[in-house]
């Protein structure tokens, strides 16, 4: 067994990316040397190093500490106005519910919203599957109404997923939940309705799509009945959905996470909720799954 091992074999000690490797070397969280230009970690202080910042974690877990006040996951109207009213000091990367599973099991943030279709649940399969032993929450935010948003000059003919056929639809990116969800609904209609189905370049969030659908980029986008109201679009609906908070359990006790949740206790928070068409904030912070570190 080496003494001394290399940036490389220490992110797969940790199970970790090697870049975050060398950021934990430059800001000196983790004890390293540097011989020949090339980083050497002490297999002792890296395993002591290890043990000090375990807290209950599963080995390849990232420590609390390390993991940065960063919301990923899947974008809701909802969360981010809170964020942001809140002051609660939480910064966003808001790239789809898989990418934020991703991230948020590489250590990228310390939560990250999620709105997987499970069978006849949401995320409750795909976040066990992955965190079953990690010391995760995860926590009901809202149930959103979702369905086709619609130009107004093409909305008597739209009535259902059948109906895209022929139409320009914007689709999301694949790592979102709204494209995956579509994809299905799409698929049991048959394979001749994806071959006449026109994608257009996809659309990074919510609001995007909603909007390519008011400046004609799109006939159709599979959407939240709030865009579709805020735009004034027509509005077909699909499916209630789920969207659920998967949080670290450590830093749902921290003052970012408290400094929020206190907020959606609120009667400004209640307003915003209810004035959003298809929204339901009753179930507001149920456990959903709770790892079982």
């Amino acid at each position: 067994m080496e003494d001394y091992l290399t940036t490389k074999e220490v992110a797969e000690l940790l199970r970790l990316k090697e870049r975050k490797i060398y950021d934990l070397a430059a800001n000196g969280s983790i004890p390293c040397s540097r011989a020949t230009g090339k980083l050497l970690f002490s297999r002792v202080e890296v395993e002591a190093w290890l043990t000090q910042n375990k807290s209950g974690a599963s080995i390849g877990e990232v420590p609390r500490t390390f993991r940065p006040n960063v919301f990923l996951g899947s974008t809701d109207p909802l969360l981010e106005w809170a964020l942001r009213e809140a002051a609660c000091g939480i910064a966003t990367y808001f790239d789809g519910s898989l990418d934020g599973i991703e991230r948020f099991h590489a250590g990228d943030g310390i939560a990250a919203g999620l709105h997987i279709p499970d069978g006849d649940e949401w995320n409750v399969g795909p976040v066990g599957e992955r965190f079953k032993n990690a010391p995760v929450v995860l926590v009901e935010w809202a149930r959103r109404e979702r369905g086709l948003i619609v130009g107004l000059e093409i909305q008597s003919r739209i009535s259902g997923i059948g109906d895209l056929a022929g139409q320009r639809v914007i689709p999301r990116q694949e790592a979102s939940g709204s494209q995956i969800l579509l994809n299905q609904l799409i698929s049991s209609c048959g394979s001749d309705l994806a071959k006449t189905v026109q994608f257009t370049a996809p659309a990074r969030s919510e609001a995007d799509a909603a909007v390519a659908v008011l400046e004609g980029k799109a006939d159709i986008a599979f959407g939240l009945e709030a865009l579709a109201v805020q735009y004034r679009l027509g509005f077909v609906p699909m499916v209630r959905e789920r969207y659920d908070l998967l949080i670290d359990r450590r830093e749902y006790f921290e003052e970012g996470i408290q400094k929020l949740l206190a907020f959606c206790r609120g009667r400004d928070f209640a307003r915003k909720a209810k004035e959003l068409a298809g929204y339901d904030v009753s179930y507001l912070g149920r456990v959903r799954f709770n790892g079982s570190v």
